[in-house]
């Protein structure tokens, strides 16, 4: 069996634990069974999700038991944690829809086999709780200067919390408890944020049962350049291909910096220490080919997404990259346009090369877009143009699409309309 915290420690993915020791003793007896939770806050998890989930897979790999727990019940009360602010309480009817909208997502990534994930909503136990005798039961093993100590907590006091989040803690700590009496749950993992939670369960179990089980945290994820992992221009990367397309995920991942590209490898792919050193150096090597950030953005992409929209969005990506429009077929221009920003170009005869930048978006002027066709840096559909260029619909891509690229980086696109 492989030895999963080996793997973890040289990933850089365990933040805090609670005895690593006898963690590591009571992994070498044999299968594991531990649960991350997650509460539906909106209809799909983002990439914020995915570490804890490309954890639980990790698990799963070295022959342990994951559970998927979705918060249904905690879910109707709201986390304090890393929240400045009460979390607005969400509609129940639309927390049951967002709900199986994030179960389709995690049943994705975790293909049936023998360990495959344990889905469980906490809604199902959490709702049939009667009031007193949880206080009895439950309530009495946690101290108000307990409660009070715990992060979650702490930071809140100033701006005011609720007894509605300032019991969310006990729910969780009680979902650890029901698991482990349930299903034989001894690990619980979740975010650098969750380790109150984590820990208020892992005690409150050693109290009813006398039984030690076991807490890990995952670091945060943060930038090399100190900006927010996970957001972009355009908002959130979400899991749900309707609200990120997967060519838009992909894209995500591959503009990852070089800075960040190895620990993200490492995070977030399988790939193994040997196969992650000899990318870097293929990639040291040849900087401009961005190979590391490619085998990062198709392993993710596929892991979400699937294998076959993976390599999908990496032609498309790979082809404007490298300039090879040539390469993409009518459907893969249809994929690409279901993506990105398009703004409408008037089906006329010819249009003047300065009114069609200033159209597409690509220059805010004629000024501008003389002094960059000046420059060399504008080609229309992988050819260079200049301002003697009139754009045609022979010009176009399956006589619709245009692809204007600026420099290196900057798209625009436009479709031909009557």
């Amino acid at each position: 069996m492989e030895n999963i915290l080996d793997d973890l420690k040289f990933r850089g993915l365990i933040n805090q634990a609670t005895n690593l020791e006898g963690l590591e003793k009571r992994l070498k007896k044999g299968k594991l069974v531990l649960y991350c939770g997650f509460d539906p806050t909106a209809q799909s998890l983002h990439i914020g999700n995915l570490l804890p989930l490309v954890t639980l897979k990790r698990f799963q790999r070295a022959n342990h038991q994951p559970i998927f727990l979705i918060g249904g019940g905690t879910g109707l009360i709201g986390d304090p944690s890393g929240k400045n602010l009460e979390r607005p309480l969400s509609d129940e009817e639309l927390v049951k829809q967002w709900k199986k909208k994030i179960v389709q997502q995690v049943s994705n990534i975790f293909p049936d086999n023998k360990n495959s994930v344990i889905v469980v909503d906490n809604y199902e136990w959490l709702s049939k709780q009667k009031i007193i005798y949880f206080l009895r039961d439950i309530g009495r093993h946690f101290t108000v200067p307990y409660m009070l100590a715990k992060e979650s907590v702490k930071n809140r006091l100033n701006t005011g919390i609720s007894f509605t989040e300032f019991s969310y803690m006990i729910l969780q700590a009680f979902d650890f408890y029901y698991l482990n009496q349930n299903y034989h749950c001894e690990l619980q993992i979740g975010g650098s944020d969750q380790w109150g939670n984590i820990t208020a369960g892992i005690e409150l179990i050693k109290k009813k049962t006398g039984q030690e089980v076991f807490g890990l945290s995952l670091p945060l994820v943060t930038k090399a350049d100190g900006t927010k992992f996970g957001k972009t221009e355009s908002g959130t990367i979400w899991l749900d291909p309707q609200l990120t397309s997967p060519y838009q995920f992909y894209q995500f991942w591959f503009n990852t910096d070089d800075k960040d590209v190895e620990k993200f490898l490492k995070f977030y792919t399988f790939l193994t220490e040997d196969e992650i050193k000899e990318l870097e150096l293929k990639t040291k090597k040849m900087p401009e080919k961005r190979l590391a950030q490619k085998v990062l953005a198709l392993e993710i992409t596929a892991l979400v997404h699937g294998k076959k929209l993976a390599q999908q969005s990496e032609k498309i990506s790979q082809s404007l990259f490298y300039d090879n429009l040539e390469n993409l077929s009518l459907l893969d221009l249809k994929t690409l346009f279901q993506s990105v920003e398009i703004k409408e170009i008037p089906k006329k005869k010819e249009i003047l090369i300065l009114d069609f930048l200033l159209v597409i978006g690509a220059c805010s002027s004629k000024s501008e877009a003389r002094r960059e066709l000046e420059n060399g840096i504008i080609k229309v559909n992988g050819q260079k143009v200049d301002l003697k260029t009139k754009v045609n619909q022979k010009m176009a891509l399956f006589g619709q699409y245009f692809i204007v690229q600026k420099g290196k980086k900057q798209y625009y696109f436009g479709k031909m309309v009557p």
